[in-house]
């Protein structure tokens, strides 16, 4: 084997080198982004099923307030046993910017009252929930014939309510945005028991 060849064989197997690295890196940065869009969107899954079980549950409060407190299109306040522990919790979802959380407030002293200054506890559902942006409503509520609500309307018209959250990370690559919805009629508010 002559100089130049060896020279010509080391030059293909560096071009081949780097392209087979080039691919590897590109392969693990786009499975990364997916791996993040994937566990966001979990995360909010599992924030629709927890709000889609409690929110079906609504019950009067233990101070005697009606079952929901507060409607709007990026907020929804009501009250319900989420824990299971025969205390009524004041449960709020609310969407700021981007970032979904989850507050509860539990009840203190007899007569029972509820401090919504400080909840009880915080959690983060999803960081990427772009409603907000796409001005698109995360909660909708409807009375007994069909007809949606307002957010200024009584809460004690409410019949039925629907959830949907939009998940994206990132709005300029693929993939695209991924969409939950879900909807309910509370138990504790239907008119024909």
């Amino acid at each position: 084997m002559t100089l130049v060849e060896a020279v010509i064989l080391v030059s293909i197997y560096t071009v081949l080198g780097i392209t087979i690295i080039y691919s590897i890196a590109e392969f693990y940065r786009f499975n990364s982004y997916t791996l993040e869009q994937s566990y966001e969107i979990e995360n909010a899954r599992r924030g629709m099923t927890q709000w889609n079980r409690d929110a079906k549950e609504l019950t009067t409060a233990e101070d005697g307030s009606f079952p929901i407190r507060v409607i709007d299109r990026y907020r929804f306040g009501y009250y319900s046993d989420t824990d299971l522990d025969n205390t009524v919790e004041y449960v709020e979802y609310i969407l700021a910017t981007t970032t979904l959380r989850k507050f509860t407030y539990n009840p203190s002293g007899s007569p029972a009252t509820y401090n919504l200054t400080t909840p009880d506890t915080e959690q983060i559902l999803s960081l990427y929930v772009q409603n907000i942006n796409q001005n698109t409503p995360m909660f909708r509520y409807f009375d007994n014939v069909g007809t949606e609500l307002a957010s200024t309307s009584p809460v004690i018209d409410v019949r039925y309510i629907q959830a949907q959250f939009i998940i994206n990370i990132d709005q300029n690559r693929s993939p695209g945005e991924f969409m939950l919805r879900s909807s309910i009629a509370p138990r504790n508010l239907k008119d024909n028991l």
